[in-house]
This record gives structure tokens, C-alpha cells and sequence, in this order.
């Protein structure tokens, strides 16, 4: 049982894939998205999977996979944290810009977690804000510091400003909301997802201040983040890119405090860096290169964290 006001959880829900690619709905304003060519990827990317929930079980955490058999036609379910969010009693479902991905609720995740014993007495469901094109992409979008009671957003196509503000007066959150944007040949163009530029840990937050172009935004940022106690580990735009920022928290069965990230994003970063993270936890680590390339999200996207 995870404690009420922890940051970290031993229990995650993962979805393994069966036809993942790069998803055509999604390319459009996700700018990590690459083609690949010459290999399988939906196969790679299997591969990939099944050797990270293995890292993640060798580590100590409990990892719950539920499989998509595919009849859905569904290429992004391998990230669930988009989609659904779990808080002490409650579980959160939310609006998908793409349509394609509004069909991985069918695999219906709160009953999976039922049938391993874990049950959710509230549910809040935003869903019906996709026929007023009104979005917000679970822990995607939202960085929770389950703490602090804060939620840190960064505006995009994905994250609507309504929405943030519901979730926060649903959920206890004060919400800190900003804009993140990233170089898109010459221009600069809105971060599709908050999670791939920051991740709040219990201790410290790991933040790309270089995509808040709003100086004001990045003064105020970093004040809250101080003010919360958090030790900010700065990223460059270029760790950023190799998914630096797209890591997650963990706590092993055991008490053992992780922190799991792709092994791209690990080497991207500075002895400082690594450093600096491994005094706060044990750094866990996988090769995602099939699934980085296509699906343009790493090892946080993968895990939806399941509190009870």
C-alpha cells in the first residue's frame, strides 16, 4: 500500500504493445517523432518493452502489464500515463487529442487493476471535453508534486488551460502553469508534452529552463521549484531531445528510492549530472531507441503510476 503523501509509488501499470508505430495523429505536433526505415519496429519495440519491465522487476517494483492485443489498432498505447492518472481512492481518465488514442480506454485499465486487487471508489472522467476539442493528456501533460500538492503544466494543443484548473479543483493541486517550447528547424514551436522537459522527484527536480523562452515564467519556475525544496538539476535543449527530462521516481518494495530513465537519456547527461541524481536514488535504465525514435517519448511515458 503506497503511503498518502508520498511522491513515489513501488506499484506501476504498463501496457505491452502489439502494433506500435509511429502514430500518423500524433506526428503533427510531437516534434520527437523520427520514420524509421529497414526494421520491424513493432517487433523492436516489443523487444524493448519486455527487457524495461524487466529492468523495472529486477529493481524491486511491482509491474503490472497489461496487454493490447492489438484488434484495437491503437500504435501509442505502450504510454498509458497519458491517458489515465491513479491518486489515493481515485483514478483520473482524460481527453486525447488524437483520435487513434482515444480507443486505448477500451483496454480498460481500472479493471485490470481490479482483477490484481486493486480497486478505485471515485472516477473522474474528462473525457467528453473531445467534442469541445478540449484536452489534457494525463502525467503527460501534468507534473504532479504529490507533496506539495503542486501541479506544474506547460500550455500546448495537448494542455488546455481549463482543464488544468478542473483537474486541480478536483484533485487538490495548485496548478503552476507556463509555456515550454522547442526549436523546430527555425522555429520555436510548443513542447507537445510537459514530461519530456521536467520531472519533480521527491528531492529535486531535473528541468529544461532552456524551452521556457518567457524569462518571467523561468525566474518563477525556478522560485516555486526552490521554494518546494526541490534541488533543480538543470538539462540542456539538447538532453532534452535525447529524452534527459522524461524520467521518473520510483520506490522499490524494498525502500529503495529509483530513478528510471532510457539509457539514451542516461548517457546524454554530465558526470555533474549523474552524480547529482545518484545521490538521490539509484539510477535504472533501459535501451528504448525503437520506441524514443517513432513513438517520440521515452521510459516516463511508459509507466502510469499506480497510488491506492
Amino acid at each position: 500500500m503506497t503511503p498518502n503523501n508520498t511522491q513515489t509509488t513501488d506499484t506501476l501499470l504498463l501496457v505491452r504493445p502489439s502494433r506500435f508505430r509511429k502514430n500518423e495523429e500524433t506526428a503533427i505536433n510531437n516534434y520527437f517523432q523520427e520514420d524509421i526505415v529497414g526494421k520491424d519496429i513493432a517487433a523492436a519495440a516489443t523487444r524493448e518493452f519486455d527487457n524495461f519491465v524487466q529492468v523495472l522487476t529486477d529493481f524491486g517494483l511491482n509491474t503490472l502489464v497489461l496487454q493490447d492485443d492489438g484488434h484495437l489498432n491503437t500504435p501509442d498505447s505502450i504510454f498509458p500515463n497519458n491517458t489515465i492518472s491513479f491518486h489515493k481512492r481515485t483514478a483520473v481518465i482524460y481527453p486525447m487529442f488524437a483520435e487513434n488514442r482515444r480507443r486505448e480506454r477500451q483496454l480498460q485499465p481500472i479493471q485490470a487493476l481490479a482483477n490484481w486487487g486493486i480497486n478505485y471508489e471515485d472516477i473522474v472522467d474528462y473525457s467528453d471535453h473531445e467534442k469541445q476539442d478540449i484536452f489534457l493528456e494525463g502525467t503527460g501533460c501534468l507534473i504532479l508534486d504529490r507533496i506539495n500538492r503542486i501541479a506544474y503544466c506547460s500550455l500546448s494543443a495537448r494542455a488546455h488551460p481549463t482543464l488544468i484548473h478542473q483537474f486541480c479543483l478536483d484533485l487538490g493541486y495548485a496548478p503552476f502553469i507556463f509555456q515550454a517550447n522547442q526549436s523546430v528547424g527555425r522555429l520555436r514551436k510548443p513542447i507537445y508534452h510537459t514530461n519530456v522537459m521536467m520531472a519533480v522527484g521527491t528531492h529535486f527536480a531535473q528541468i529544461c529552463l532552456q524551452s521556457i523562452d518567457n524569462m518571467m515564467e523561468r525566474e518563477a519556475i525556478k522560485q516555486r521549484l526552490a521554494d518546494s525544496g526541490k534541488t533543480i538539476i538543470e538539462i540542456s535543449e539538447q538532453q532534452m531531445n535525447n529524452f534527459a527530462g522524461n524520467i521518473l521516481e520510483v520506490r522499490s518494495t524494498s525502500g529503495t528510492t529509483g530513478i528510471v530513465m532510457s539509457s539514451q537519456a542516461y548517457r546524454s547527461l554530465s558526470a555533474l549530472q549523474v552524480n547529482q541524481l545518484e545521490s538521490l536514488g539509484t539510477i535504472v535504465h533501459a535501451p528504448l531507441d525503437t520506441i524514443e525514435t517513432a513513438g517520440g517519448g521515452s521510459a516516463r511515458c511508459m509507466i502510469a503510476e499506480v497510488f491506492y
